[in-house]
């Protein structure tokens, strides 16, 4: 009796947390339908989702807290919904671990009727470790098991913006690309070793960004597989000097053997920058070099400061890259930060970044 009685609460305990939480019973089902071209939105969380533009959008990598209406919302427009795949890479070396994880994960999605998984691992490697191939392993793995235990479901790897072991990220990136449905390309935090002069600078200038793609195809890795990345912040450097030219002089802040990085900045929303350009000292420029917006103010103590950031015009260019060369699509980190207020401006300048993400 007690091994049935315990049967019973097992399987009660399954089927509860697979009911379905839409109201059409429909939208439980995994999304399986290709896009010719994919927009890639993460989301951190909160309600602002209610106000993207689902017209656009293919695949939701969910980076906050499990969101029932969020997914009914989403397979009701066919967009895809993704899990957050993070591990310490010490972790999965052991085979009986990373098998662990990635169950865990497979069930979790099933759990929660999702579509497959982005995995986001951006820690150090070196070429040839053991954490090396743990990794490319992982990526090989789980998207067998993804796509055995979820027909259809996809699964994406995020990677730098170049694969020249940014940020001491050696991975195997033909073995990982080979391995997945999709590298999500980061295209942005460019400045996140500084080899030169310690400056403020774009935080994803077009002439680097675009050479980050074309280091990627030069692997042979098909461009089908390529989504650009793009950040829809910006960065909020003090500067300790500011000279006639206008640069802005940066505290030097190491990171992964550089001697200066981004991190002497502050990542800021496009909310706040639009808010914030307004009232600055010398409103909104643009460099022709970096093909990027920027502008100076001055904080309550006196202090000059330097924002770079992104906007229509300078993503305009990766945008029509992006069809182009005939990449997989584009995405951004992240889909929460613009202002969807509805205040008449503000709504203008949230449906411009939506709508440049198609080109221009």
């Amino acid at each position: 009796m007690t091994w049935f009685l315990l049967l019973l609460c097992s399987t009660f305990l399954v089927c509860r947390a697979a009911v379905c939480p839409c109201e059409r019973p429909e939208l439980c089902h995994q999304i399986r339908e290709e896009r010719d071209f994919e927009v890639f939105v993460f989301d951190v969380g909160g309600m602002t989702w209610k106000s993207y533009n689902w017209s656009m959008i293919t695949t939701i990598a969910t980076f906050g807290k499990y969101d029932a209406e969020l997914l009914c919302h989403a397979h009701s427009y066919g967009a895809r919904v993704v899990l957050k795949g993070d591990v310490p890479l010490s972790y999965i070396v052991d085979q009986d671990n990373r098998t662990a994880w990635i169950t865990e994960k497979v069930e979790l999605a099933k759990s929660q009727f999702m579509d497959g998984i982005n995995i986001d691992i951006e820690q150090q490697v070196e070429e040839g470790s053991p954490e090396y191939q743990a990794l490319t392993d992982l990526v090989r793995e789980s998207t067998e098991a993804f796509h055995r235990e979820i027909p259809g479901s996809q699964v994406s790897f995020d990677v730098a913006w170049s694969p020249k072991c940014i940020d001491k990220r050696c991975y195997d990136y033909v073995a990982i690309a080979s391995s997945c449905d999709l590298l999500f390309v980061m295209s942005y935090d460019e400045q996140s070793q500084i080899m030169d002069a310690c400056i403020a600078k774009a935080n994803a200038p077009l002439s680097q960004t675009l050479n980050g793609y074309e280091q990627y195809l030069n692997l042979k890795i098909e461009p089908k597989q390529l989504v650009m990345g793009l950040p829809w912040y910006g960065y909020d450097y003090p500067c300790l000097n500011l000279s006639k030219e206008g640069i802005c002089s940066i505290a030097k802040v190491p990171f992964r053997g550089a001697p200066c990085s981004d991190a002497a900045g502050k990542q800021k929303p496009y909310k706040w920058i639009m808010q914030q350009v307004n009232i600055s000292l010398s409103g909104r420029l643009w460099d022709d070099t970096q093909k990027a917006p920027y502008f100076n103010y001055k904080d309550s103590n006196g202090q000059i400061h330097q924002v770079w950031y992104d906007d229509p015009q300078s993503i305009c260019p990766k945008a029509n890259y992006v069809k182009s060369k005939g990449l997989r699509g584009i995405g951004m980190w992240n889909g929460n930060i613009l202002d969807y207020s509805g205040e008449p401006v503000a709504k203008q300048q949230t449906a411009a970044m939506w709508n440049v993400l198609l080109g221009c």
